[in-house]
């Protein structure tokens, strides 16, 4: 059984800006960045900083370093809106899994840039440590789950004021908030009693726990009316339908899952294999109604994030053990450019 104690502190706002590391040298001077360009913006967790990737070139045009006094420590996840970037700073290293982790007194932070500038909006310290932190559908808040072995639980701040608006009870070690894609409800994996709980966005109701498989870490969003929790100890895929709350189908791996991610425009299902450095994408079989193993991807040592275009054709893949990002042709699943980042990839997100 892993054991967390709950530390409470007092929440603060810092401002500052972020120091600029260039993609030729390096650049410690506070200069900010001006991004008015499509870019993927990559969380190196081990090195504290966040990649900024031109899509159109494919080059790293700035990397936004933390000032030490800030203290963020292990950023993980990211999520936007708008101009906005949201990150969860759990302050430790979960890029080999999440199973026996040990988290008693551990603390988070929930941080906020712009995403033009790379200026700190906000850096709030949490009494316990968070996967992530992401906006609402609507923008107007931000929602960071909490983990704890007995008493994790959501924490919604006012995206503008920073004030704490609600406290919703969760399960055992909730790990990563997601959102259905019509924005009506919430879901919280809860890894150590293999749950997920799904919450009313208006009301903040937590409507019905659901079971899936050995320590779930995420249920992600799909286009088409469902959720895909990845169970890493299970090694597989619970597919929750968003309209009934049922489990609709489990998806049999094979290998542990990093992420799910769905691509909507191709109707694919991917499913990170970071143990295999690879990419296995699925397709959806409507005579049998579940989703079946169509092919793999070779990638880089490590996969975990996937993040795709909003026309479906591009998809920018982490490799926490290569330091890299791979850029995948969706149409042919083939490998058409390695990006070298920071230590230990891990969120992506792509503003466009």
């Amino acid at each position: 059984m892993k054991k967390t104690n709950s530390i409470y502190a007092i929440a603060t706002v810092m401002v500052s800006l972020f120091t600029l590391a260039s993609c030729s040298k390096d650049n410690n001077s506070a200069t900010p960045l001006n991004v008015d360009y499509p870019a993927a913006y990559v969380v190196n967790g081990q090195d504290a900083t966040v990649s900024v990737i031109k899509l159109s070139t494919g080059e790293v045009t700035g990397t936004i370093s933390f000032p030490s006094a800030d203290m963020i420590t292990w950023p993980h996840h990211i999520s936007s809106h708008e101009n906005h970037l949201a990150i969860g700073v759990p302050g430790m290293d979960l890029s080999a899994g999440h199973s026996g982790l040990m988290t008693a007194g551990m603390t988070g932070k929930l941080v906020v840039i712009d995403a033009m500038s790379g200026a700190i909006i906000k850096n709030i310290d949490l009494p316990l440590m968070n996967h992530n932190s992401i906006y609402s559908p609507n923008g107007t808040e931000i929602w960071v789950p909490q983990m704890d072995e007995m008493n994790s639980k959501v924490l919604v701040y006012d995206a503008t004021t920073n004030a704490l608006k609600n406290t919703i009870n969760t399960g055992m070690m909730s790990a990563e908030l997601t959102f259905s894609s019509d924005g009506t409800k919430a879901y919280v994996a809860n890894g150590e009693d293999d749950t997920v709980s799904i919450i009313n966005v208006a009301t903040k109701a937590v409507i019905t726990t659901v079971n899936v498989g050995d320590n779930p870490v995420g249920a992600w969003t799909g286009s088409n009316g469902q959720m895909f929790v990845d169970n890493e100890d299970g090694q597989s895929i619970s597919v929750i339908n968003v309209a009934t709350n049922a489990v609709d189908q489990t998806i049999a791996l094979g290998y542990m899952p990093g992420i799910a991610a769905h691509n909507g425009i191709k109707n694919e299902l991917w499913v990170t294999d970071p143990m295999n450095s690879k990419v296995h994408y699925y397709t959806w079989d409507s005579g049998m109604s579940m989703w079946m193993d169509t092919g793999v991807i070779n990638a880089g040592n490590g996969t975990h994030a996937v993040a795709f275009t909003t026309d479906g054709n591009t998809a920018y893949v982490t490799n926490q053990s290569a330091k890299s990002v791979s850029v995948i042709n969706v149409t042919n699943h083939t490998v058409t450019k390695t990006i070298t980042v920071g230590n230990k990839p891990n969120g992506i997100v792509l503003k466009m």
